[in-house]
Parts: C-alpha cells; sequence; structure tokens
C-alpha cells in the first residue's frame, strides 16, 4: 500500500541553500528579465515566495524553476549569501530537467482578473473595496460572464484606477451608463479603455452632455464596425468616438481634433498604450484572455 502511494510523492527533500551557491540561466531557460526582477522586488512579499525546484548533479545545485526568484530575493536583501528554500531532485539529468521546465505550465489553470479581483476583495484590500463600491453605486457589478450591467473586464477598470485615480474611473463609468444605460456590450476593454484616452487627453473639452447625445445615438455594433475601419484595438474605438461626437459641427473651437491622441504629451497615458486588451472586440460578449507569468 505505501508503495503505491509513494509513486505519487516526489523523491525529493528540502533544504535551505545561500543563493550564491545556486546556478541557474541553462540553455533550456528563458532569459532573465531585469524589469519583472526590479518590478517584483519593488513589491516583495515573503509569503508569496514559492520552494526553488534544484536539480543537484554532481554535486553542483542547478536550478530549473525558480531562476527569477532567487534574483529577486537577492536584490531585496542585498546579498547573495542570502539562503533560499529549495526543493531538491537528486536522480535529473539534465535531458529531464528541460523537460520539466518545458512543461511545468501545460497543465496549469491560471487564475482570471475575476478570481484575483474577488480574492483581494475577501482579503480586505482597500483598492479592491474602492473599486467595488464606485461600480456598485453607478448601479453596476462586477462579474465572471456578460450581461447587462455587469462589468467583466476587471483588470481594465483596475488599471484605469490604479493609473489615472479614482475620478477618471467615476467618469468613464458615468459616461458609459449615462450613454449605453448598461447594455452588455458597452463594458468591453476596448470600450472602456477608449473613454478613459478620451478623458485624460481632452480634460475639459470633453462635454459630457454632447457625448451622450451623440454617441448615444449609434449602437454600439455600429461603432464597433466604424472602429476596426480605423484601426485595430482601443484607438480604434477613440477615434471612432470622437468622429461621432464631432457630428457635423462647423464651430472649430467645440471640435476635439484626433491629431490630439496622439500628441507627443500624452505620456499619462502611455503605460495604458503598452497593455494588450483583456477583452477582444472581433467578436462581442468574449470572455478575457489571461497573460499569465511563470515565478
Amino acid at each position: 500500500m505505501e508503495n503505491a502511494i509513494n509513486q505519487f510523492v516526489p523523491n525529493v527533500h528540502f533544504e535551505q541553500i545561500p543563493i550564491k551557491n545556486l546556478v541557474s540561466n541553462q540553455e533550456y531557460q528563458r532569459n532573465l528579465s531585469q524589469s519583472h526582477i526590479t518590478r517584483a522586488a519593488t513589491h516583495f512579499d515573503l509569503y508569496q515566495i514559492n520552494p526553488v525546484k534544484v536539480s543537484r548533479r554532481n554535486g553542483i545545485n542547478y536550478v530549473f524553476n525558480g531562476q527569477h526568484t532567487i534574483e529577486i530575493v537577492a536584490l531585496v536583501s542585498g546579498s547573495r549569501d542570502t539562503p533560499v528554500w529549495c526543493m531538491i531532485y537528486d536522480d535529473l539529468c539534465y535531458e529531464h530537467e528541460a523537460d520539466i521546465f518545458a512543461n511545468q505550465m501545460k497543465y496549469v489553470k491560471p487564475l482570471q482578473p475575476y478570481e484575483i479581483f474577488m480574492a483581494n476583495l475577501e482579503a480586505g484590500n482597500d483598492d479592491q473595496l474602492v473599486i467595488r463600491d464606485l461600480v456598485e453605486s453607478y448601479g453596476l457589478s462586477i462579474g465572471s460572464t456578460t450581461g447587462p450591467c455587469i462589468i467583466c473586464a476587471v483588470s481594465t477598470i483596475e488599471s484605469i484606477y490604479n493609473r489615472y485615480g479614482y475620478h477618471v474611473l467615476s467618469h468613464v463609468l458615468r459616461l458609459t451608463v449615462g450613454t449605453w444605460e448598461g447594455d452588455v456590450n458597452s463594458f468591453s476593454a476596448n470600450m472602456m479603455k477608449a473613454i478613459a484616452k478620451i478623458i485624460v487627453v481632452y480634460k475639459d473639452l470633453l462635454n459630457d452632455d454632447i457625448f451622450k447625445e451623440k454617441l448615444g445615438a449609434i449602437s454600439i455594433k455600429q461603432l464597433t464596425r466604424n472602429a476596426k475601419d480605423r484601426r485595430s484595438g482601443y484607438m480604434g474605438f477613440a477615434e471612432a468616438m470622437i468622429l461621432e461626437y464631432n457630428g457635423k459641427k462647423k464651430n472649430l473651437a467645440s471640435r476635439l481634433t484626433i491629431n490630439k491622441l496622439y500628441a507627443k504629451d500624452n505620456s499619462l497615458f502611455s503605460a495604458l498604450d503598452d497593455e494588450d486588451d483583456d477583452v477582444s472586440d472581433d467578436s462581442l460578449n468574449i470572455g478575457e484572455n489571461i497573460d499569465s507569468e511563470i515565478e
């Protein structure tokens, strides 16, 4: 009976090994990402550290899962003498290590943004509590499946809140609800990013009443077609919205120029420009794409 059970238990032992005694950057591993190391070090949390997987061959400790972890700990601690917990395998060859590395995430189901958001709510984290309360103040809810007045593009509203603040996110929700009255397709990532872009770029030049009147007169499906004719992603939506907003205005002073969307002084929005859309608008009502990262 014991032998039958043991076939499901890896033959490993745990040791604390100083980082200086670990060898990584083998040929099958990806290159170290210094930006990831710096970002993780800035938000270092002792309880988020996983044991480093080590293959001990010929007395040398080869890291085959956790090379970023050891560099993050070394950076935060300021010393490569700092030990980390290691899960030691004594029976692996180089080829077996490479195979484990290649397939370690093959059947791992990554957390969805909604699942992470809900866990943060359970943990009582302030940002998620504020976002939830703001969303609910507009008669909306955050959910994992699409429906009227339900926001599924969770990472988008978190990104807008984190980068541009409470009032920009509130303005986005106010315009969206006031224009499309909770339409199931009005809360896609591309739609909300486009509105946030317009709010951040045009500031006081944007007239909310005109936006709601002009954009509310066009269906989201038609707006989506117009956006695709302009360019891909949320910038196509931003352009299509500005064209509808301007209509046939002859008064140049009240028109919003599309060129301003691409002005060099829009550095405030550059971080969101670099992000992938977490909801594709190639077709409406589809779920979020997850960009997971090992370690």
